[in-house]
């Protein structure tokens, strides 16, 4: 958010020593990208600066009789407004992978009062660590056996800005276990689900958060090994370095799960500065005081969960592209550089595959597990 902000000064540098006629023209460019900053990332009446072509609501969202939806994180937060979104449109069944049964009974009575009984019993919740391969490998055919449709996978569960971790049983640098990994593997498991679906006739799209920390992802990340991602990089790195790695597995789907499949779109999103668990509690975890100015003093200024969900929902409901990078409301940006690198994606996906098949084997490839991707 701050790094939009110095290019911002920066191009206003250099467009006060251009000739009069040219700057007007560029000062409103500037305008529209300093409205498209604001959007992105604020709450309030922020997404009205939006573009009217970038405009939508989470009351804009399409009917959804008939379809299915997986969503990681689904009980609370962002996730929570994409589920209850999805819900108030009508969605024939949830399945919500989350950790804490607490916040799912919470979840489940909110449902209950908003929008009855009913509505509430089309929620199936599945408790699972996504840091756990075996654990979401296993989830994931609990939901193959419970449906033969997915239309909507939303992989939004996440761990925060927090210190260096690796998880106890594989060893990973648990940013990138449970953000990215473990993603992938339940991606991966849910393939043949979510092929039938497309192969019906109807459009699934697939949704991964992602994030502008993106941008903080060190300069020097080339996914090359474990020893690489098992660095401690810092709090802000080491949760940037996993949002990029979002980014660049959406559009290696892209490549090369959509052509094959075209009616499957994957595309990942910015929620925004957000008031969710991540910005006001997990915080002082890495930054004890520093935090105090993030969870309370900024507060006025984050997005509420609902306009947190925005994107994810459009990505979700709306879109009729792949590859995209969706900033809120619905505004499509090019990510950095990194997140732009096709070779740097393949090496992602490439180490991935190493790391996962090195970590469970006995559990999966000694068994059969095919390891594909797309």
């Amino acid at each position: 958010m701050l790094t939009g902000t110095f290019c911002l000064l920066r191009k206003t540098q250099i467009l006060s020593r251009s000739r009069p006629r040219i700057r007007y023209s560029s000062l409103a460019g500037s305008m529209d990208t300093i409205k498209s900053t604001i959007a992105e990332n604020f709450g309030g009446v922020s997404h009205k600066l939006a573009d009217a072509k970038h405009q939508f609501s989470l009351e804009e969202t399409p009917d959804q009789s008939g379809k299915v939806a997986v969503v990681t994180g689904g009980s609370q937060g962002i996730g929570y407004g994409a589920s209850f979104t999805l819900l108030q449109k009508n969605l024939a069944k949830l399945f919500v992978l989350s950790m804490s049964g607490e916040t799912m009974d919470g979840a489940i009575n909110d449902v209950k009062e908003k929008l009855g009984e009913e509505t509430a019993k089309k929620i199936t919740w599945l408790p699972c660590d996504l840091a756990n391969w075996k654990a979401v490998a296993e989830t994931s055919q609990k939901i193959r056996d419970q449906t033969d449709r997915l239309d909507i996978l939303i992989l939004n569960a996440g761990r925060g800005i927090m210190t260096y971790q690796l998880t106890e049983d594989t060893g990973v640098d648990l940013h990138m276990a449970l953000n990215h990994m473990g993603h992938v593997v339940l991606t991966s498991h849910l393939l043949p689900v979510l092929k039938s679906t497309a192969s019906n006739g109807n459009k699934v799209r697939i949704s991964v958060q992602a994030s502008n920390a993106h941008q903080g992802a060190p300069s020097d990340t080339k996914f090359a090994s474990l020893d690489e991602l098992n660095r401690d990089l810092g709090p802000n790195a080491q949760y940037g370095r996993s949002k990029l790695a979002g980014i660049l597995y959406a559009r290696y789907l892209a490549r090369h799960l959509t052509p094959q499949n075209p009616g499957i779109l994957v595309n990942a999103t910015h929620p925004g500065f957000v008031e969710t668990k991540m910005s006001v509690e997990d915080i002082h975890e890495p930054y004890p005081i520093a935090g105090a100015a993030m969870s309370t003093l900024m507060s006025p200024l984050k997005k509420d969960h609902w306009m947190g969900a925005v994107s994810t929902v459009y990505a979700s409901t709306v879109v009729e592209e792949s590859g995209l990078y969706i900033c809120p409301p619905a505004i499509p940006e090019q990510g950095s550089d990194m997140a732009r690198d096709e070779e740097l994606g393949e090496q992602l996906m490439k180490l991935t595959r190493e790391i996962v098949m090195e970590k469970t084997y006995s559990d999966s490839k000694e068994k059969g597990c095919p390891f594909e991707f797309y």
